[in-house]
């Protein structure tokens, strides 16, 4: 060990805690993002758990390892390319998703994937941990024992109404018995800020997995408590399923920007999304137009929008489609972009219907240990399913909600594939060593928002906590969405040229941005100010 610092960044400050003290326990990065990540899946329980998904970067320079263990959630076996075209009433104005009859595709059993998140946490600290397994679990254990306290951004989260068509959170939280037992008072209204939450079931099976490791979950009694649950209940899910499923280790996908090394995760996730805006925005000088200027704003969700386009046509599970990467991430067809941005062209992206922001059912995890290992991991529920199922006290994912039910596309539903993710947990270099440890939860709104945070970081000089305070906007729909502090003067602006602008009446958004810089043997973390989360230095 040396004199270096260490730091964790995340949106829950029980879940910082508990990785914190794993790093002065002399755990490493990995083992600190997972005794978090397991304590965000109490805390945070429409957030993220053990039946969710993600995408983990992993940094080592000890040890050479620079690699990516991805656990999107695939589709169940018995799914089916048709199995829902008939149903489509609409598709999210940003993407993210389709209204369904009967939002079979939302909410439920039928919604919910192969839960992927645990196996995947088992590989990484197979591969990379130094502690205990058991030891991981601990703090997560206790928290769902014990009880932990409903902070304020669980109560604005879990008192959603709903928009666009979906399903709202309060119905979420109800929907099974077993979740408005855990999650709502007498009157059947989620809890409140201050309520306290006991979860002894979730604590139950979290000592069978620290006793028995992932394969617990995947082949034990709960893997049968799973199965029955689901055949009772109408569900794809099945027994075979969890066991067959597997998390992938793969390389980074790679960029640079300015002469810094861009590395993220590989499709089904957003680092693609990711590295072609940067590569499009290179070709500006973004620092001389001057931070969220009309101007600024024009270009930056020109090139999200182009993002969201060739999200849309031909990014998708490369097991499934072939996935262009060489022309996305071609920086002459970067350049062409960026001329007709340059030219004033305003770029259409095609949607069926619908409108709104998307919900943020993900969280994010940054750690950088005293030997300067790195982790970022983006870990979610999608839409959380609200099923919960008596006796283990977890949500499972909703992961179904997001594929196209229509045959014969990018993101069309088949047995055993994964949906398109904007996640995308990255970590940036300089001359070979880490300088940002980066990444959101935020729906397809993560792209957009660690994208806004880099260039904060990058082209505008901001330390980490203002890089990710400073007001943001997106654009992957025809319109302009900006949050209530960028200011009239500049949306008028844009306007005036043609935009549609919508504001959102709230301050922050636009996707949660934890990271952390890194310079030389100091490190400079940032916690979104929208959600509940701090960094913390040891």
């Amino acid at each position: 060990m040396t004199d270096r610092q260490a730091m964790i960044v995340a949106p829950q400050p029980e879940a910082v805690e508990a990785g914190a003290e794993i790093l002065r326990a002399g755990g490493n990065a990995v083992d600190a993002a997972l005794a978090c990540a397991f304590v965000q899946g109490v805390v945070d329980p429409m957030m993220c758990g053990i039946a969710g998904f993600g995408s983990m970067a992993v940094y080592s320079p000890a040890g050479n390892a620079h690699e990516y263990i991805d656990f999107h959630a695939p589709a169940p076996a018995a799914a089916t390319p048709e199995m829902w075209q008939d149903l489509i009433e609409g598709e999210a104005r940003d993407g993210y998703g389709f209204i369904l009859k009967g939002r079979v595709n939302d909410i439920g059993y039928q919604s919910i994937c192969v839960p992927a998140s645990l196996a995947a946490h088992a590989e990484a600290h197979k591969r990379h941990g130094h502690m205990p397994w058991a030891e991981l679990l601990a703090p997560a254990i206790d928290w769902a024992r014990k009880g932990w306290a409903v902070r304020p951004h669980v109560t604005s989260f879990w008192s959603d109404e709903g928009a666009m068509g979906r399903v709202s959170n309060q119905e979420r939280l109800r929907h099974t018995l077993a979740g408005k037992a855990l999650y709502c008072r007498e009157d059947g209204t989620p809890k409140k800020l201050g309520d306290r939450v006991e979860n002894p079931d979730m604590a139950a099976v979290l000592e069978a997995v620290a006793r028995g490791g992932a394969d617990a979950f995947y082949r034990g009694d709960i893997a049968s408590a799973i199965d029955a649950d689901m055949r009772a209940n109408g569900g794809l899910l099945r027994r075979a399923d969890l066991e067959n499923y597997r998390p992938k280790i793969l390389e980074p996908i790679r960029g640079s920007y300015r002469g810094y090394e861009v590395t993220s995760n590989q499709p089904p996730g957003g680092g693609v999304m990711l590295v072609q805006m940067l590569n499009i925005l290179e070709n500006f000088d973004l620092a001389g137009t001057g931070h969220n200027t009309p101007e600024y704003l024009r270009i930056v969700c020109e090139a999200m929008k182009y993002a969201t386009v060739d999200k849309d046509r031909s990014v998708g599970d490369p097991d499934f489609i072939e996935v262009p990467l060489d022309r996305l991430l071609d920086r002459s067809y970067a350049k062409e972009l960026a001329e007709k941005i340059r030219a004033g062209e305003i770029a259409d992206v095609p949607r069926l219907d619908g409108a709104g922001l998307p919900q943020k059912d993900t969280t994010h995890i940054s750690v950088v240990d005293k030997d300067g290992a790195c982790v970022s991991m983006t870990h979610s529920l999608g839409m959380p399913s609200g099923v919960v199922t008596k006796g283990l006290g977890f949500m499972y994912n909703g992961c179904m909600g997001v594929f196209d039910p229509r045959p014969g596309r990018a993101g069309s539903i088949a047995p055993g594939k994964a949906r398109f993710s904007s996640i995308c947990p990255s970590i940036i270099f300089r001359d070979g060593a880490p300088v940002l440890v980066i990444g959101a939860p935020g729906a397809t709104q993560i792209a957009m928002g660690v994208l806004q945070a880099v260039l904060n970081v990058l082209d505008h000089g901001m330390s980490m906590a203002e890089a990710v305070a400073a007001p943001r906007f997106s654009s992957t729909s025809r319109a302009i969405d900006v949050m209530n502090r960028i200011p009239a003067r500049t949306t008028d602006a844009l306007a005036a040229k043609g935009y549609e602008i919508i504001r959102s009446p709230a301050s922050f958004g636009i996707a949660w941005v934890h990271g952390i810089r890194v310079q030389g043997e100091l490190l400079d973390g940032g916690a979104d100010p929208g959600a509940d989360g701090m960094a913390l230095r040891v």
